[in-house]
């Protein structure tokens, strides 16, 4: 069938990089002569018919920008009654062709559901985590290491002059792949990530026996996601969200509280949150955000619906949307591997 509109939706957290894509999108939908509608909110904007036109004035001076125009949500379409009508007859009676969902794998995992039953739809991956499958890397996550590791910088010169345990708390829900970059990048005596059991007397160990021969500070990166060893998650609340994920947070505190107590030097904990999504993107997040974006609309032009652009090699490839968000992508533990010569 001929493509005569095409939507455009952002969902999940938000990360560097939206808006470049966003922008590709629309300059390339319109050099094919079809207009983009702007869906707000994510899933939460399609199920209330909240949209806005997008034009070449939309787009101008987004480039830079952190963020999403469209704003965000981390409403899920399949979790309230009558949700997942509302999204269907909507797409209607909008009357667009085609969707393009831009997220991670909460939003992408409901865009592969919504094309099984007979939606068009095309995938973009976005995460800081970098934990969708089939895509080496997403965009976001360049940025995110890029934050984090100047934070590390920033930590080491205070950490050495005070002589103290500096304690970095990092995002990475399920995978540490931003804590294992930057950490490696910021030179971090040890990493603790989600994909391994934090062993405390391994970590204090390490700790004495650095500060034994002379180095009297140590950095110590942890992923928010990362679980001590026969202890329950650290939460800081029950709550979930519409996707089922519980509310991370804590678990640097825990860990310099203990190293506190354990190896009696003076800890500090920094956790950095929400900075790592926020602010410009890099340069490398730009341009394959930029890529991505391009991508969509010809997978859209070419009929290849339930597919999710991705990065292999240096090539912009499609791939399943099934297949990208069935498993998590988690640390390469080669990789972690190199980070562990490190430390200490």
């Amino acid at each position: 069938m001929a493509i005569k509109r095409i939507g455009v939706l952002t969902g999940g957290g938000d990360c560097p990089g939206l808006n470049p894509t966003i922008r590709a999108i629309v300059r390339k939908a319109l050099k094919e002569n079809i207009p983009v509608t702007g869906i707000r909110n994510g899933w939460k904007g399609l199920i209330e018919k909240d949209t806005v036109r997008l034009d070449l004035n939309s787009v101008s001076g987004i480039l830079p920008k952190g963020g999403t125009i469209l704003g965000t949500s981390r409403t899920n379409p399949y979790k309230e009654k009558g949700d997942l009508e509302k999204t269907k007859k909507n797409l209607s009676a909008l009357k667009l062709d085609a969707l393009i969902a831009i997220g991670g794998d909460d939003t992408l995992g409901a865009a592969s559901k919504l094309f099984k039953e007979g939606l068009k739809i095309v995938g973009v991956p976005k995460t800081i985590d970098n934990d969708l499958s089939c895509t080496d890397f997403t965009f976001g996550f360049d940025t995110a290491v890029n934050i984090a590791t100047e934070a590390i910088d920033r930590l080491h010169t205070t950490a050495e002059s005070h002589h103290r345990i500096m304690v970095v708390e990092i995002m990475g829900r399920h995978a540490g792949w931003i804590a294992t970059y930057a950490g490696l990048a910021g030179g971090a005596d040890i990493l603790l990530i989600p994909e391994i059991p934090i062993d405390m007397n391994e970590v204090c160990d390490i700790i004495k026996t650095r500060h034994e021969r002379g180095k009297d500070f140590s950095i110590v990166v942890v992923a928010e996601g990362a679980k001590l060893k026969d202890r329950e998650l650290v939460l800081k609340t029950e709550k979930k969200d519409a996707f089922g994920n519980v509310l991370l947070g804590g678990i640097g505190h825990t860990i310099g509280k203990e190293l506190g107590e354990r190896t009696g030097f003076e800890t500090r904990v920094t956790v950095l949150g929400h900075i790592q999504r926020g602010g410009t993107p890099t340069a490398f997040d730009r341009v394959l955000a930029t890529r991505f974006g391009v991508r969509a609309v010809e997978l859209v032009l070419n009929g290849e619906f339930g597919q999710m652009v991705a990065l292999k090699g240096n090539e912009i490839v499609s791939v399943p949307l099934e297949a990208a968000v069935g498993t998590l992508k988690t640390v390469d533990m080669r990789l972690y591997e190199i980070a562990k010569i490190f430390f200490g």
